[in-house]
């Protein structure tokens, strides 16, 4: 079990990190979401052991994460922590510097991990070719296999899949995710990738201004956001006055609904005006406006621009 305990951490004289608290079991994938920054990086920097704690203790097994004061090189053996400028070395082949931790007492075993690894992000073809050839989401592939290499209790991916192309990156996220929980190797990914959260992590941490929003079930975080900063981490999202939508209801009362939410109707207290549309292969988001506020919603066809529509809540 990793343990964090209401730890802090500055750069300067401003917190970057105020007292979190948090626990991670074994085998857990954990997603950290939250605004750019808000900390994401910094904490699992932290959790790796690169700085010094201000305050507060991180454990592990309840051995304690101690920082550069105390280690010589800092970092914990039993971790793996992938930066987003991936720390590559640019003249060593990508078969190199795959294995380039692993023992070379086994030539055999680790020219057959290497391939392992290389083929799970669709790299084999090119573990001969040095780093510096290779474009951005190439050499992402190759470093976020080479922190696997040796098969860490606790690996942490700081925006892992940010330069991988759309077509490929579904497919190595599932991939990594299925590898992980096989092998019980707990994931702390830092991201602002709402897939990465709602598709893979068993519990998903919202950031915002160096401490933790909430930590709960995705999918409930996702279904019952509880501000609207947390529930525009997962994209567009609308704050209407809730008697627009629902009779009776306080006229102070705001209700936060996702633009796949709202249908249109014949008639409501919803009557929007249409200012854009955007395409987005099986629908559209159309952006309108009611009483000068901006309102999202999906629509299967394009409609035209100011042309006035009614919305309701699709399940209502």
């Amino acid at each position: 079990m990793l343990d964090i305990k209401n730890i802090s951490f500055s750069y300067t004289d401003a917190p970057v990190i105020k007292n979190v608290t948090f626990s991670i079991e074994k085998g857990q994938n954990i997603a950290i979401i939250g605004e750019s920054g808000c900390g994401k990086s910094t904490l699992l920097k932290l959790m790796y052991g690169l700085y010094d704690l201000d305050e507060g203790h991180i454990f592990y097994n309840e051995k304690p994460v101690l920082g550069p004061k105390h280690n010589l090189i800092p970092g914990m053996p039993f971790m793996k922590y992938l930066a987003q400028d991936f720390d590559l070395s640019p003249y060593e082949t990508v078969a190199e510097n795959v294995g380039k931790f692993l023992s070379n007492g086994f030539a055999n075993m680790k020219k057959l991990r290497v391939q392992e690894l290389l083929e799970m992000v669709e790299m084999d073809q090119f573990s001969n070719v040095k780093a510096k050839f290779l474009s951005g989401g190439q050499q992402q592939r190759v470093a976020l296999v080479r922190v696997l290499a040796l098969e860490p209790e606790v690996i942490l991916l700081d925006e892992p899949f940010s330069q991988i192309d759309a077509f490929r990156k579904n497919a190595l996220r599932r991939n990594l995710f299925r590898y992980l929980k096989q092998k019980g190797i707990t994931c702390i990914i830092a991201t602002h990738d709402s897939t990465d959260a709602l598709s893979f992590a068993d519990e998903a941490i919202v950031m915002r201004s160096g401490e933790i929003i909430v930590k709960d079930n995705p999918t409930k975080i996702y279904e019952d956001p509880e501000t609207k900063y947390v529930a525009s981490l997962f994209g567009e999202v609308n704050e209407v006055a809730t008697h627009l939508l629902v009779p009776y209801e306080d006229e102070t009362h705001k209700t936060l609904v996702y633009p796949h939410q709202f249908k249109m109707v014949p008639e409501s207290n919803l009557p929007v005006k249409i200012r854009r549309t955007y395409f987005r292969g099986s629908h559209y988001l159309i952006e309108a406006v009611y009483k000068r506020q901006l309102v999202f919603f999906e629509s299967e066809i394009d409609l035209p621009l100011e042309e006035s529509v009614f919305l309701a809540l699709n399940y209502l």
